[in-house]
């Protein structure tokens, strides 16, 4: 029985198992905390798969998916990475924030996710075949990519694509009361709080507000925080620096829950 609590929201389980069955490496796309890493979670303990996070960033090399000669007190010893561990024993190896990495960084995936499904270490002269149970999925917030940041086309394409989005509101409801134990009646007000912020079309909010961001607020209230200041702490100063954006978050905030 899977212990990652998960929701879906139409048909991503079904198409995730599709794409395990056929060995086709899978692209997630979607914003900031609407449950992508759950998800993978979710379905690595679903299919009796290890799940081999890596958090992509500007720094990430190949030699850290791949791995790297080491020296201790016997010598030189090669230490595989957290790819090669998937490729070789079996696994889901899930890359979240893909397009944070670099280009080079991002091309040894290319012989894994097409026909061939090999991974070549030219540090050790390997060309290791996957195994069976090896799966490849990346991640990215399409709200950052830009000119600059963005998965080349001949990487992309190679995927199977999912977009995710913020759950709808009766899913968001049931999340935020299962991992917060909350009464229905706050986390309705959460999920109405989470749908006006998302309508807001101020640019000063760079993000809409997550369905994590939810949870954290209603933990805190059922430690006995007051809402107002648990909706203040975990959602309005989160989303923004701005002096007459948190004015206005806070005002949106005080409708459903009271500042006294």
């Amino acid at each position: 029985m899977s212990r990652t609590y998960y929701l879906p929201q139409s048909n991503e389980v079904e198409l995730f198992e599709a794409a395990a069955g056929m060995n086709l490496p899978v692209l997630i796309k979607g914003p900031t905390g609407c449950g992508k890493t759950r998800f993978i979670e979710a379905m690595g303990e679903k299919l009796g798969r290890d799940v081999y996070t890596v958090v992509c960033h500007d720094d990430l090399s190949a030699a850290d998916l791949i791995g790297r000669h080491l020296i201790d007190e016997n010598g030189t010893f090669w230490q595989d990475g957290p790819l090669t561990k998937a490729v070789r024993n079996g696994g889901i190896c899930y890359l979240d924030e893909i397009i944070e990495a670099r280009k080079d960084t991002t091309v040894v995936l290319h012989s894994l996710a097409d026909y061939r499904r090999v991974l070549p270490i030219d540090r050790t002269g390997e060309v290791i075949e996957a195994h069976p149970d090896f799966m490849l999925v990346v991640s990215y917030n399409p709200g950052y990519q830009n000119v600059l940041k963005g998965m080349k086309p001949s990487t992309k394409q190679r995927f199977l694509s999912l977009s995710f989005t913020y759950p709808k509101p009766d899913i968001e409801k049931a999340v935020i009361i299962k991992e917060s134990g909350v009464s229905e009646e706050i986390a309705q007000k959460l999920v109405n709080i989470a749908g006006e912020i998302r309508r807001l079309s101020d640019s000063d909010i760079q993000e809409a507000v997550s369905t994590r961001l939810l949870i954290y607020a209603a933990k805190l209230m059922a430690k006995g925080f007051n809402p107002h200041q648990a909706c203040m702490h975990s959602i309005v100063e989160s989303l923004s620096d701005e002096e007459d954006v948190l004015e206005v978050l806070q005002k949106l905030i005080s409708l459903h829950f009271s500042a006294s």
